[in-house]
């Protein structure tokens, strides 16, 4: 991945997350590190969204194992 990309794609994911903040919709820690990640070239995209649907599916089972 070149410097150029990666420069694309930090602004893209601050221009999402400025979107997000003006909308507000609050962006969680761990969608803010996978953003960082995949920025960086670490983790593809799909990568990426299959980890926040894992996140998700626990957040929404631990809700309804209390709720």
């Amino acid at each position: 991945m070149t410097a150029a990309q990666i420069s694309r794609r930090i602004a893209a994911v601050k221009t999402a997350d400025a979107i997000n903040a003006i909308e507000g919709v609050p962006v969680s820690r761990y969608a803010q590190v996978l953003s960082r990640s995949w920025a960086r070239g670490e983790i593809t995209g799909e990568q990426m969204k299959q980890a926040l649907l894992a996140s998700h599916a626990k957040l929404a089972a631990q809700v309804q194992k209390h709720g």
